[in-house]
């Protein structure tokens, strides 16, 4: 995230700024040296070769330095995404930092990436500082070469006195706009870094690629189905999920649980196509997601993440994110059935309440309700949920399941959750450990059946309230 944003802001404007001294100060300088050295070389020949030596010792001197400092540079800029990281890391995570008395070694943290990025700097501007001043060391020899060969050509006969000074004034042209032309090359190491790294990121190519086909409209009771799917991260030495073999019925919910770290909310984010299946395949409506669109295909979808997103804007905006035009009287009834109804209408502008940035201005269980009424406005043939009920008391979850099963139709629901209260009621439980099935069936069933969930159930709750 800190390297996304220097390289949006900083490496953008420093390429822009390059672009346009460029144009201004380094185009007209060949045209100048030329003209300079013609006119030189009209009034004397060994005054014109002086000045072209002259010139072309500047010009490889600045050569040099600009390749030395292109290195010095890309570290530079790596500071600064270091510095970017460090300081976002300190504003968000403020309140951990105070809570375990670690300002000071934030602060040392923060010091030190600053200090990295200011020694690269200073070697940066020393390697220029050089430059400059060999650059006006030459001027001075330039013209001091100018006066004293060129009096002892007007002695032998060759030059008038009057061309010393029309030499001179060539010599300070010429080296003028070369040393114009210094101070952008001074920038130029920079802007090639930072167009090679504002190029990683536009030719960068998403893994996700569209197929070219549509999703077809079939009534069959099977909507979704995981077929022999296998999922590895590309960084893993083993795979996060390992032979799932599944279906998603049309009108039914079907409950995903297991440990910490079963893979279940990788299921989840391989629905909509966040991620592709490494092995196996997954079908909606018969058709591979694969040879689908992810427009039409996420169409839908409509997505509960794990942590609630909410937009500045409105609750309004946010609940119709997903439906644009979608009338008042759905909204209402999209928060109704998230259980939101009754805060909104406790707000003074209710559904024209502003949303701060990141929805910091409503609490965790709110911020749930109001991605829940979101993804109902939406009217999908598929909800997904990831544990998106883990921040709402166990009233506001069982009513919230009630509404949805009530008003969810022949949409197919695939829900995610920690608490065996919000799934004993799924007509299909998917038990999950260490990415593999361990048990797919009714609560009753699985609490016979499948040693997994029947631990996962006494865990949290009696035999008298499983019973």
């Amino acid at each position: 995230t800190g390297s996304m944003i220097t390289r949006t802001l900083n490496d953008v404007n420093v390429v822009q700024q390059a672009f346009v001294w460029s144009v201004q100060m380094v185009l007209p300088v060949p045209l100048m040296c030329v003209i300079g050295v013609l006119m030189a070389f009209s009034i004397d020949h060994v005054m014109g070769l002086l000045l072209i030596g002259i010139t072309l010792v500047v010009i490889l001197g600045a050569v040099l330095v600009t390749r030395r400092a292109s290195a010095i540079f890309a570290r530079a800029q790596r500071f600064l995404d270091r510095i970017s990281v460090v300081v976002r890391e300190n504003i968000t995570g403020a309140r951990v930092i105070r809570a375990f008395n670690k300002a000071p070694g934030e602060a040392g943290r923060m010091r030190r990436s600053f200090t990295d990025y200011a020694q690269a700097a200073i070697q940066a501007n020393t390697l220029f500082f050089v430059l400059e001043s060999l650059a006006i060391f030459f001027l001075n020899l330039c013209v001091v070469a100018i006066l004293w060969l060129g009096g002892n050509r007007i002695g032998g006969g060759f030059m008038e006195i009057g061309d010393i000074t029309a030499l001179t004034e060539y010599a300070v042209l010429i080296l003028f706009y070369v040393m114009m032309a210094q101070m952008v090359l001074m920038l130029l190491p920079r802007a090639k870094v930072c167009l090679e790294r504002i190029d990683a990121v536009l030719s960068h190519r998403p893994e996700i690629t569209d197929g070219a086909g549509s999703l077809p409209q079939t009534e069959g009771e099977a909507v979704c189905a995981f077929q022999h799917a296998w999922f590895r991260f590309a960084d893993a030495d083993e795979a996060t999920l390992q032979d799932l073999d599944f279906v998603l019925r049309r009108g039914q919910t079907t409950a995903i649980i297991g440990s910490t770290g079963s893979g279940k909310s990788t299921i989840v984010n391989l629905l909509p196509r966040f991620y592709d299946v490494t092995g196996g395949d997954i079908l909606i409506d018969g058709v591979s997601v694969k040879q689908m669109s992810q427009h039409a295909l996420r169409e839908k979808i409509g997505f509960v993440p794990q942590k609630g997103v909410l937009f500045t804007g409105t609750i309004r905006s946010n609940i119709a994110y997903g439906a644009p035009g979608i009338s008042e009287e759905e909204i209402y009834k999209a928060a109704d059935i998230a259980q939101a109804t009754e805060f909104i209408s406790n707000l003074p502008e209710g559904l024209d309440t502003p949303i701060a940035q990141g929805g910091t201005n409503v609490s965790g269980g709110q911020k749930q309700r109001l991605s829940i009424a979101r993804a109902l406005a939406k009217k999908p043939e598929i909800y997904v949920f990831d544990d998106s009920f883990s921040a709402l008391d166990f009233k506001t979850d069982a009513a919230l399941r009630a509404a949805l099963k009530q008003n969810m139709g022949q949409a197919t629901c695939l829900l995610v959750a920690q608490r065996i209260s919000t799934v004993v009621e799924a007509e299909q439980i998917i038990v999950l450990e260490e990415g593999k099935i361990a048990g797919i069936g009714t609560h009753k069933e699985l609490m016979q059946t499948c040693r997994v969930y029947r631990e996962i159930a006494l865990s949290q709750l009696t035999e008298e309230e499983l019973a």
